[in-house]
């Protein structure tokens, strides 16, 4: 005579991507603002970290933030030759590129980190590309 369980056997659970977005404080992070000032929805999976210019963001931070459970990681910052540091967006890229080769060579889908230019006024650009970006990392799945 077999019995049921005492307990149901549950599915598991959904996915739920988590994002670390370090933002220029000058342009991306205002944008961000005027997303929620807008009503734009996006993921709230993204969570922004202000950082003074993007150039300041270092691969070591986006290294221990994937190792430290990140799934994925978005830097966003001013236009080319609109930082307020001059040259700081300069910096962003040039070291985002070698960045993705470190990615690369560490086995990791190098979807998982990405570089976006988005300006004080385009609000509606930073939650389309937060959304865009969490779909992406749902679709690679937990960093493992």
């Amino acid at each position: 005579m077999m019995t049921e369980p005492l307990v149901a056997e549950r599915e598991p659970a959904a996915f739920v991507p988590r994002i670390l977005a370090f933002s220029c404080t000058w342009c991306s992070y205002q944008a961000a603002d005027l997303a929620g000032t807008s009503r734009r929805e996006y993921s709230p999976h993204v969570r922004i970290v202000r950082v003074p210019c993007s150039g300041r963001v270092d691969s070591s931070f986006v290294l221990k933030a994937l190792a430290n459970g990140a799934d994925g990681v978005l830097i966003t910052g001013c236009h080319p030759g609109d930082c307020h540091y001059v040259r700081g967006n300069i910096f962003a890229e040039k070291r985002f590129e070698r960045l993705a080769k470190l990615v690369l060579a560490l086995g990791l889908e190098p979807e998982r980190v990405r570089l976006e230019w988005i300006s004080a006024a385009e609000g509606d650009r930073l939650a389309k590309t937060a959304n865009e970006f969490a779909e992406t990392i749902r679709r690679l799945g937990p960093l493992k």
